[in-house]
């Protein structure tokens, strides 16, 4: 559910968490809500700003969590992760509400109809941490001084595989979703050469997205003047209805033997989740 405001007449500045309130309901046990707040410009463009989830089950206590009755409204309460922005004038408030944020989050085990109550004093709202637009004139800071740069280090690769890149597949037919995330990134020291990247790939079926799963694959080669050592992981992450399932596998190598190698295999309640 996407909700716009009129184009702003003048400028507004936020700086805080805002406030949600959603008088919500749902046909099934368990449900999520996701809040996100953003700026769309005059040309169509959105930003995000800020946004937070919920659990329905949580609602009351995230360590003693109790389903939700099937059509009964709940006033629900979340603090949005903390930001600072200003909407320039033209532009629009956007708030949207969906029930779903994969694969950031995973998903309840129910397909689901929800509703959100609008209007009167105590309808769903959004309280804005607004502030002056222009406050007290900024300090004088001394500018940056250089960073150390070790001798003979550099990193050619990225030091780290974030932020990678997302191709996402979708059979409209099925009502089935794969996204695939990639990532790399080397280093190098006077000593040798490490490189790695990573790989995971989500799975939805949106008729049953109780079989949601991930599975992730990763490699790290360290490259030294007498020997080769590469690490290999895998890793997979199953659901039904009641329980998560987990796997992994880590693999040590020297000069393409194997040292070592362990694997890991659990079954978890779900717990509403």
């Amino acid at each position: 559910m996407v909700y716009d405001s009129e184009p702003l007449a003048d400028d507004v500045t936020i700086f805080g968490r805002a406030k949600v309130r959603l008088l919500a309901a749902a046909d099934v046990p368990l449900a999520d809500w996701f809040v996100r707040l953003e700026d769309v410009a005059e040309n169509g463009r959105v930003t995000a700003v800020t946004g937070a989830g919920l659990n329905g089950a949580q609602r009351d206590s995230t360590e003693k969590p109790e389903a939700l009755v099937p059509g009964r409204e709940y006033a629900l309460n979340l603090d949005l992760y903390l930001t600072s922005w200003v909407w320039p004038r033209g532009h629009r408030i956007r708030v949207t509400v969906s029930n779903a944020q994969w694969p950031m989050l995973w998903p309840t085990p129910y397909p689901m109809t929800t509703t959100l109550r609008l209007g009167g004093r105590d309808g769903s709202a959004i309280e804005l941490p607004v502030i002056p637009a222009h406050g007290t004139a900024a300090p004088q800071f001394a500018p940056p001084e250089p960073s150390e740069q070790p001798p003979g280090v550099s990193t050619p690769g990225g030091d780290y595989a974030w932020p990678g890149s997302w191709t996402l597949e979708r059979d409209e037919v099925r009502g089935v979703t794969t996204v695939t995330w990639r990532g790399t990134s080397a280093m190098v020291f006077p000593w040798g050469k490490f490189e790695h990247r990573e790989q995971l790939i989500y799975h939805i079926d949106d008729a049953h997205p109780e079989s949601a799963a991930v599975e992730g694959e990763a490699e790290s080669v360290e490259r030294l003047k007498d020997r080769v050592l590469t690490y290999r992981g895998q890793i997979a992450l199953t659901s039904d209805r009641t329980t998560f399932h987990y796997s992994a596998a880590r693999t040590l190598l020297r000069d393409g033997a194997v040292v070592r190698t362990r694997s890991w295999k659990e079954d978890i309640p779900r717990d509403l989740q």
